[in-house]
């Protein structure tokens, strides 16, 4: 009830969860909550129009499905409805936090989960607002996010959808991290097959981040004397370790073999590992990802950024790795309605990136070189087809670096400003072109 305290409402919903079924919570009002709903399988929550969950504290999550403990998959899961007040807390405390989960709404071990009409309009600088990692098949239907932090928080899975949304937050309004943080996910490996549908980027005073990251990894077998640092990726005795650090640039150099079956151990008297999956893979990325009918109304130095991280907080290629290879990423109905100088940057390879039936301003594409030992590229196949083109004057339109290629082929276009000159660095290959 609206009128309860949190732990009274907490312990009654946790109750009509566990039985299962559909639970409906139909009075309006706040209701208070002081604990991670922990949802099981096959469970509707059905929360009816004028209903809110408020947290009071930052123990856990708000809503969390049991098997992300256990690393085992829940199925057929609905949250539809729900209006979340974060009233300052974050997922930050608590027993049942669990190293890179950090959402307040989190799933991990997830399959057939759906999740409509979401609202959250005071997202804070922490907590990811949805986190889903290691998943099959997510339907993310109707969500308005704002705040501070990534609205929508992918790690490993396969087949999504986010549609509808509309997004107004400090960074990155969708992440599809295959590789993150040792804090940002869980678990690391690919996301493959995803629709990104009729999403809004609104406009905002400031940003970081980009309306949409993918983010790639690549690690080695531990070796002795190997050099670490936080958030580098091992596979030892078959299972995969991380580094767990402090983001001051502090270098380890480790001796000893993380060996252990579960939880963390500290080794070479400073190391933390944790030990993060024992389905062994030594790359990370995103495969077959398809953006349509997207609105970039906020000012952006870039929209999509396709990228490796290398800074204190996580070096995603480590020396002399097998590099990834990112695949297929389609871009449709692309509407740029504000100031974004670089549609995409990518610093891993792609194979092949469309942008389809599409609308941009003065803007590029970006390829460059992550400068790390070991790094190769192969050549990016760019097509654009049936591309409006709204700038002016001169502009560099493909820019590769760093040694890069890309082949480009361009088709159907229009030109709306008789001014507009597009230009293309050394490394492109014209295809065809038709402006």
């Amino acid at each position: 009830m609206p009128s309860n305290d949190a732990a009274t409402n907490a312990v009654a919903l946790q109750r009509a969860v566990d039985a299962g079924g559909t639970i409906r919570v139909e009075q309006p009002g706040i209701y208070d909550i002081d604990r991670a709903i922990k949802i099981g399988d096959n469970v509707t929550l059905d929360f009816g129009p004028g209903v809110f969950l408020r947290r009071t504290t930052s123990n856990g999550y708000i809503l969390v499905n049991k098997g992300a403990f256990t690393r085992s998959y829940n199925k057929n899961i609905i949250i539809r409805g729900l209006k979340l007040i974060c009233n300052g807390k974050e997922s930050t405390a608590g027993s049942d936090l669990i190293t890179g989960l950090r959402g307040q709404i989190s799933f991990f071990y997830v399959k057939n989960l759906t999740i409509e009409n979401f609202e959250c309009l005071d997202l804070l600088s922490y907590s990811y607002c949805v986190q889903i990692c290691t998943f099959e098949d997510v339907i993310i239907d109707k969500i308005r996010v704002e705040g501070s932090k990534d609205a929508v928080h992918f790690g490993r899975g396969s087949s999504f959808v986010v549609r509808d949304g509309k997004f107004k937050t400090y960074d990155d309004p969708i992440a599809l991290n295959g590789h993150d943080y040792d804090t940002g996910n869980p678990q690391l490996g690919w996301i493959e097959n995803g629709l990104i549908e009729n999403c809004y980027d609104l406009a905002a005073a400031s940003t970081t981040g980009y309306f949409l990251r993918i983010l790639a990894g690549a690690w080695v077998d531990w070796f002795s004397g190997m050099e670490l640092q936080k958030s580098d990726t091992v596979v030892s005795n078959g299972r995969m370790y991380r580094v767990v650090a402090n983001p001051d640039g502090t270098k380890f150099t480790s001796m000893t073999a993380p060996t252990h079956a579960s939880g963390m151990v500290t080794l070479d008297g400073n190391i933390k590992w944790a030990m993060i999956q024992d389905d062994v893979t030594y790359t990370a990325g995103c495969r077959n990802i398809h953006l349509r009918n997207i609105y970039l109304q906020k000012n952006r130095p870039v929209a999509v950024s396709i990228h490796f991280d290398k800074d204190n907080y996580s070096r995603s290629y480590y020396p002399n790795a097998t590099p990834p290879i990112q695949k297929s990423i389609i871009l449709e109905n692309i509407h740029m309605q504000a100031d974004v100088p670089r549609l995409i940057t990518a610093t891993t390879s792609v194979d092949t990136i469309k942008l389809i039936n599409s609308e941009i301003m003065n803007t590029s594409i970006v390829l460059n070189n992550i400068s790390t030992a070991g790094m190769t590229y192969s050549n990016t196949n760019l097509l654009m087809m049936g591309v409006t083109f709204k700038g002016s004057g001169g502009q560099r339109l493909v820019n590769c670096a760093g040694g890069r290629t890309a082949s480009v082929k361009i088709a159907g276009s229009v030109v709306e400003n008789a001014t507009y000159a597009p230009t293309f660095s050394s490394g492109v290959t014209i295809i065809a072109k038709d402006i």
